[in-house]
């Protein structure tokens, strides 16, 4: 039978027409109320049944977390909340739940902290709190690839398997068909990688930048938006093994350019988000204002959800370069007070998460982009500008999560790029194809990469990176 989404059915006038719905039960009271929910909205349709108009059995099977299918009249809701609910004539019980054993799961109508969530992740998406999380997600990713389509950019699929580095960090999975216990070895003693599936080192990829630089330089403007991973020991709430990236790279682009799609685009999915995700979102604003009642003043949000989106999307972003915000921060006073946890002492310092802060939340009060880095702190493709100590390179800075874009303009010029690498002793012969771009047409291009989750993240207003994935018990994100 034809069934219509519930989202839809809440928007609808009450009509003497029989609809259908189908969803998980959130309540039974009284043997009477049905709160429904199918995951099209954080809001549940009130399904009202005459009890003594049903089986016994029948009434008995509609428990919390049991899959039904409702049919009745949408009529006017007697009651308060909602404007409309449904006079159930017929119930169909299409999955049962056993109420002894909802009640230890998260499923059972009592609050639950997001540790207990993460614990039992393959049902958190029927809760509230990840349903609206992952509505959100959704929105966001749409978002991201109308953004590119409307403003001429192609997209394109970068390889998972790469045998290149593309931050030169090494912080990578390798990716072997080698018996790990007994390697094949070389007159060196050192695995024989030529015996492995590829006849090389292979790995999961950390980045599609430098592929999609190549299809940069023959289609203009183009995008990836896939899965990214980083070997990086870093677990803390904003750091994930296996992630999605978006990586714009357009041809004829400089870091000004640059600097001005990170900003465009940053606003135009957050302000998607603001208009296509109202309920969900005014749900998770209210979930943290409930949330800083119990807290110190001092770790109170200074802004509400919405307030902080709205920060955004209405304030131009203001360009700093790393010079200036250097001498900001030296002289501050969390500075000079030794308030910060790493204290800025001189030039060259590479910025952590409390100084990008403290410059967008006390000192400009607005999201900020830095530039002109020192080369010594960044990646070898990025442009070396004249004074040979500092690149072309830019982040972009947020409140309550500092950076959330890193980008540059690129390294057109074939022989500074080729010394960068020498210096950085990245094999020039496993990027043969990177250098041998800039001899056919080298052009100036730029691009920048934004981690998704990180973007949600700051959307949702969720403290714990692994609380805007899918589904976070991965053999790369297990941990918490």
């Amino acid at each position: 039978m034809k069934h219509t989404d519930i989202v839809h059915v809440l928007q609808q006038e009450p009509s003497l027409h029989e609809i259908t719905v189908r969803g998980w039960v959130r309540s039974f009271r009284s043997n009477r109320f049905i709160a429904l929910n199918d995951g099209s909205t954080i809001n549940n349709i009130q399904c009202v049944v005459d009890f003594e108009n049903f089986e016994e059995e029948t009434l008995k099977n509609i428990t919390t977390g049991a899959a039904i299918e409702v049919s009745g009249l949408l009529v006017e809701s007697q009651g308060q909340g909602q404007k409309v609910e449904i006079q159930v004539s017929k119930v169909e019980v299409l999955g049962t739940a056993d109420p002894e054993e909802v009640k230890l799961t998260i499923l059972s109508p009592k609050r639950h902290s997001l540790e207990k969530l993460r614990e039992q992740a393959h049902l958190r998406v029927r809760t509230n709190t990840f349903g609206a999380v992952m509505r959100v997600r959704s929105k966001l990713s749409f978002a991201v690839h109308e953004y590119f389509q409307k403003n001429g950019f192609y997209y394109m699929h970068t390889p998972i398997i790469t045998g290149s580095d593309a931050e030169g960090a090494g912080e990578m999975f390798k990716v072997s068909a080698l018996d790990p216990k007994n390697p094949p070895l070389d007159d060196h003693g050192n695995v024989n990688y030529k015996e492995d599936f590829f006849e090389k080192e292979t790995n999961l990829t950390v980045s599609g930048q430098l592929e999609a630089e190549t299809y940069a330089m023959g289609l203009g403007k183009v995008y990836t938006f896939g899965p990214t991973f980083r070997a990086e020991n870093s677990n803390t709430s904003r750091h994930l093994a296996e992630f999605w990236m978006i990586e714009p790279e357009v041809a004829f682009n400089n870091l000004a350019d640059n600097m001005d799609l990170a900003e465009d685009f940053i606003k135009y999915v957050i302000k998607y988000a603001l208009d296509n995700c109202q309920d969900d979102l005014e749900f998770l604003e209210n979930r943290l204002l409930e949330e800083d009642k119990v807290k110190p003043a001092a770790e109170r949000q200074e802004m509400k959800l919405r307030e902080k989106l709205h920060f955004v999307i209405d304030n131009n972003f203001k360009r700093v370069s790393y010079t200036e915000a250097i001498d900001i921060l030296k002289n501050s006073k969390p500075n000079k007070k030794k308030k910060f946890n790493y204290i800025i002492e001189e030039w060259g310092a590479d910025l952590q998460s409390e100084h990008e802060r403290f410059l967008v939340e006390k000192h400009f009060k607005c999201p900020v982009i830095l530039f002109d880095y020192p080369a010594t702190i960044k990646a070898f493709y990025m442009r070396l500008n004249e004074d040979e100590k500092t690149v072309r390179a830019m982040d972009v800075l947020f409140p309550g999560i500092g950076e959330i874009v890193g980008g540059s303009q690129r390294e057109e010029r074939y022989d500074v790029l080729k010394k960068k690498m020498e210096a950085m002793d990245i094999s020039a012969e496993e990027l043969y194809w990177y250098l041998d771009l800039r001899k056919f047409g080298t052009c100036t291009h730029s691009g920048f990469g934004l981690g998704f989750e990180r973007l949600v993240l700051f959307v949702t207003g969720m403290g714990n990176i692994r609380d805007v994935i899918p589904y976070p018990r991965t053999p790369g994100n297990a941990e918490f």
